[in-house]
């Protein structure tokens, strides 16, 4: 299995999505990257990291609310946020680090 630095060190955007499964905002951000997904195909990559089976991970980034976003290109963190992300926001931030 690929390292975190492995999978975030790639020449187009990484938007990591630290998420639970019990958490209801997660659960209204699953469409929301999905739709992401299919407009913005191969140009970018979406990682999801469930913060109870990695805790080490998200203790390691101070993840302390869910959901939490950063964005990474070429392993370097260009963008972080949380809570419910609007679509054209999540495209806007990804297609900015393209």
């Amino acid at each position: 299995m690929p390292s975190f630095k492995e999978l975030t060190n790639a020449d187009i955007p990484v938007l990591i999505d630290f998420y639970a499964t019990w958490c209801g905002p997660c659960q209204t951000m699953m469409p929301i990257l999905e739709k992401l997904k299919d407009d913005m195909g191969d140009s970018i990559k979406i990682l999801k990291i469930d913060v109870d089976k990695n805790k080490a991970l998200a203790t390691q980034f101070q993840v302390r609310g869910v959901p939490a976003f950063m964005i990474y290109k070429n392993g370097e963190q260009v963008w972080r946020g949380g809570g419910v992300q609007p679509l054209h926001q999540l495209k806007e931030l990804l297609q900015k680090h393209q």
